[in-house]
């Protein structure tokens, strides 16, 4: 394994982790760290121990490491690791708010109060919006986070939650579904 640096493909770095040179995992924590902070933070909003299980996320990984599939992506591979651990921590806690989405990244039409003809500023659209995704069951909003905000695909998607593809699609269609209609029942209508 010459040549290993943070520009290497990341099946190329885990090879040379499960052959021993385990120096080369930080290379991995280096370039997912903040994206699987953010995707914590989507889960678990206001929860104190966000860091705490993100390290753990990486913890387990590199504790499995030897029955990573070289070829399956890593990084499907560990958002399922990522997944699993938010998972167990949200089944641990009482309901918390999750504040995560800007009304664009769902709904990229402008939103106007029914009452009224003129738009309603930003803040309060965010505001009005995460309080409509709190009451979004996990199972829609997790796929909503990973495809808006993570930006990945509907495979990787699949993936990360073990459900068929074409579920996957449903369960976005249903989530942008359900937080329109919560908009549209607190007064906000989507144009």
């Amino acid at each position: 394994m010459i040549g290993i640096n943070e520009q290497s493909k990341d099946e190329d770095i885990v090879e040379a982790v499960q052959q021993g040179q385990t120096e080369f995992f930080g290379l991995l924590v280096t370039k997912y760290e903040k994206a699987i902070l953010r995707y914590a933070y989507k889960f678990l909003s206001q929860r104190q121990d966000i860091e705490d299980l993100v390290q753990d996320v990486f913890v387990k990984a590199y504790t499995n490491i030897q029955s990573f599939d070289l070829e399956r992506k890593f990084s499907s591979w560990l958002y399922r690791i990522a997944h699993n651990t938010f998972i167990n921590a949200l089944k641990k806690r009482d309901k918390q708010p999750l504040l995560f989405f800007d009304a664009d990244t769902l709904f990229p039409h402008p939103i106007a109060k029914e009452k009224s003809d003129t738009l309603i500023d930003e803040k309060q659209v965010k505001a009005m919006l995460d309080e409509c995704l709190q009451k979004i069951s996990i199972k829609y909003r997790e796929p909503l986070v990973l495809y808006y905000l993570e930006e990945l695909s509907y495979q990787e998607i699949s993936d990360i939650m073990q459900i068929p593809v074409s579920t996957v699609g449903v369960r976005i269609r249903r989530g942008k579904e359900k937080v329109r209609l919560l908009c549209k029942g607190k007064g906000y209508e989507y144009k």
